[in-house]
């Protein structure tokens, strides 16, 4: 499992310096339990629990008691997006579900409209299940698909079945929830036909939302041990240009538009906030084991284990791990590095840099000086941001 970042050594009392700005608000929410790592994760997950505090039964406790921690800290906002992701949110009961989105409701309140996003696994949800989370608060399902082809789930380590995908998305539109479907491109073995078929099954349960995220063997993860001992073939970075050139072109012709390079809706109303909140650099809390939370120009991650996680909490004293306070050059980097991901694009830049890039067919201008990535620039789009950025 990959280590924690270096950072300073939080305060037990989680205290925060004086804000700078006072951007919309999210909330996070980690739950770090599933049924079988997968081989190419490198989220904080655990396949076990490990007492109070600490497992599927009792967690919900601590993430109650981490709210209410974070209530005296942070300036007091409505919550924009709240999103429970994983591992597998959807392994927690409905009820306990129910309980934190009350808690967060009660310590900020979440704003009328606001995305409230409960990742599932295709296995894990039905009607029954589906509208009992609506029922609880829940208005949009992230349903795990990844592949509809079997031999790149068993390379992925996922268990589920894909016939249960169709039905799972089924089950969230009767609960009358927004539904995104994941996809992962890049798996060793993956052909593009085998990426075409699942382009063409996730567009054709017509979803509100797809993700297409290429595939990150990250060190400390078993892909990653297999990718060093010469098991598994590398990322083929010419390959995977082709596969989304592909998921650009389908999802397009089906009515899907990017709004995020990795990220396509059907319509403005059905873009994820809980993604634009990151790429706009909002403010957000992250609850649970690992979690990281970027609020006031600081940001910090939680503890990485659950027992660890749950025994500060039941002290009274912040999870926080470490963290660090960003500079006013850090948050201009950043603010560039997220923004120019955006369909909505950036302006401020070097005119004779950005007419550089244009001329390379990198990216288009509009409204005088909003800067957006074009197709070949998304595919492209470290070099572009390195670019702007003088580096």
């Amino acid at each position: 499992m990959p280590r924690q970042p270096e950072g300073s050594v939080w305060p037990e009392d989680g205290t925060l310096e004086p804000s700078v700005g006072n951007s919309p608000f999210a909330a996070y929410v980690h739950v770090p339990f599933c049924t079988v790592r997968c081989g190419y994760c490198d989220f904080n997950t655990y396949t076990t629990g490990y007492g109070e505090g600490a497992d599927l039964a009792t967690y919900a406790d601590s993430v109650v008691r981490e709210i209410e921690f974070s209530r005296g800290i942070v300036d007091p906002r409505p919550l924009e997006s709240v999103f429970f992701g994983g591992g597998t949110p959807s392994l927690l009961a409905p009820g306990e579900i129910g309980r934190i989105l009350r808690t967060l409701d009660a310590a900020f309140g979440i704003a009328e409209g606001a995305e409230v996003t409960l990742e599932a696994n295709p296995e894990t949800l039905d009607e029954k299940k589906a509208q009992q989370f609506a029922n609880a608060g829940i208005n949009r399902f992230s349903i795990g698909m990844q592949s509809a082809v079997p031999h790149v789930l068993k390379t992925l380590d996922r268990t589920h079945n894909p016939e249960n995908v169709p039905r799972a998305v089924a089950a969230a539109k009767a609960a009358g929830c927004q539904v995104s479907v994941d996809l992962i491109y890049g798996a060793p073995g993956e052909t593009l036909g085998d990426w075409e078929a699942s382009l063409r099954q996730a567009i054709g349960m017509h979803p509100d939302h797809i993700s297409a995220y290429s595939l990150i063997i990250e060190e400390g993860t078993k892909m990653g041990r297999e990718l060093a001992a010469g098991l598994i073939a590398p990322p083929d970075g010419d390959l995977d240009a082709q596969k989304y050139e592909l998921a650009d072109a389908l999802l397009g012709q089906a009515g899907f538009h990017w709004y995020e390079i990795s990220n396509f809706s059907t319509s403005d109303a059905t873009r994820s906030t809980h993604n634009l909140a990151y790429w706009r650099n909002w403010d957000w809390w992250g609850y649970g084991p690992g979690a990281h939370s970027h609020v006031a120009g600081q940001r910090w991650w939680n503890v990485k284990h659950p027992r660890a996680y749950a025994g500060r909490l039941l002290q009274g004293a912040s999870p926080g791990f470490a963290g660090e306070k960003l500079s006013e050059e850090d948050r201009r980097v950043e603010a560039v590095m997220l923004g120019i991901r955006t369909r909505e694009g950036m302006g401020g830049f070097d005119p004779a840099v950005v007419a550089g890039l244009v001329r390379d067919g990198l990216l288009d201008v509009f409204e005088g000086e909003r800067a957006v990535l074009t197709l070949k620039g998304r595919l492209l789009a470290d070099l572009v941001t390195r670019t702007l950025l003088g580096w």
